[in-house]
């Protein structure tokens, strides 16, 4: 675990800039000290490297936070587009330095504003984004959401962490039992009436999001107890097979 001190250091970013991302809920501490002071685990770090990659990328908060708590939201393919990105970014930049160089070893005046065209990158930057947000699952989940209040939204996500809650009960017991497929059912039910149409593929995605470690394992195993986001994955699993 780290404190915000040593995070900072670690990650070459301010203090405040931690303390503002916990604020706007970008990225929150795994937990606190007895006197209140911030934890980061290896799971935090990991999501502030791509916010900080995407910042490289000058895309603004809201957009960040929108990607990558999108439904679909996939580490492996964020980082592909991060690199791709960044490419063409170098290429942009690599240009750029030739063209001022170019100006300074000849003296000349150069009126050829080209080398400044950022619309290759731009292009890239903005389908990145809408790859996030154009499926129907999210479009869904934009309007359903659309208007609550920050007191709502923390209710139906402390609603959903009882849901949690309950599978942590039964984590000892064969994840194919029928609490357990009840849960995992209920589940299902509280996503589609209120945040998206909860297909059993969706359903699925979320469970290997739930045991694949980062925010998500930990916030569940927090309030379930460790190894419910396991426990979790192996009902849906097994939900999703028997809905075939």
């Amino acid at each position: 675990m780290m404190t915000t001190h040593e995070m900072s250091r670690l990650a070459g970013v301010s203090i405040r800039t931690l303390q503002y991302y916990d604020k706007i809920g970008l990225l929150h501490p795994t937990g606190y000290t007895d006197a209140g002071y911030r934890l980061y685990d290896d799971a935090d770090l990991e999501r502030l490297q791509h916010i900080l990659l995407f910042r490289e990328l000058e895309f603004p908060l809201k957009d960040i936070r929108k990607i990558m708590e999108s439904p679909d939201f996939d580490r492996s393919k964020a980082l592909e587009q991060q690199i791709a990105l960044l490419k063409l970014k170098k290429e942009h930049l690599e240009h750029l330095i030739n063209f001022a160089v170019g100006i300074k070893m000849s003296g000349v005046k150069n009126m050829d504003f080209s080398v400044f065209d950022r619309s290759k990158l731009d292009e890239y930057a903005e389908q990145a984004k809408a790859a996030w947000g154009n499926s129907p699952q999210y479009k869904e989940f934009e309007e359903k959401t659309k208007g609550r209040s920050k007191k709502e939204d923390q209710l139906l996500a402390d609603q959903c962490m009882l849901i949690f809650r309950e599978f942590g009960e039964i984590r000892d017991e064969d994840p194919a039992s029928d609490k357990a497929q009840a849960l995992v059912t209920k589940l299902q039910k509280f996503f589609t009436e209120h945040f998206y149409h909860c297909t059993d593929e969706i359903l699925s995605g979320l469970g290997k999001l739930y045991s694949g470690g980062g925010d998500f394992t930990k916030n569940i195993d927090q309030y379930g107890g460790e190894g419910t986001a396991v426990f979790v994955d192996q009902a849906i699993r097994i939900y999703c097979k028997s809905s075939i």
